[in-house]
């Protein structure tokens, strides 16, 4: 499955952004981080479809989470 979010150095140098779309992937963890729920993020930048958008969370949680995982399984 292709990540919901991508870097390439021709869009908004090299920022990761949400694929298909010029919207900085920081922005939605920005607005998490200040209490805003995720309605308003998807209400102020259409282009990300929601389900880009929680990908975007659940690959976060997977890095994160990969060295507690790893170590659990061993």
């Amino acid at each position: 499955m292709a990540s919901s979010v991508h870097s390439d150095p021709d869009i908004m140098s090299g920022m990761v952004v949400f694929r298909g779309t010029r919207v900085p992937a920081k922005t939605l963890f920005d607005y998490l981080e200040h209490g805003r729920p995720l309605e308003e993020f998807l209400d102020h930048f259409p282009s990300v479809r929601r389900e880009q958008a929680i990908a975007a969370l659940e690959e976060a949680r997977e890095l994160l989470m990969a060295p507690f995982d790893a170590t659990v399984a061993r």
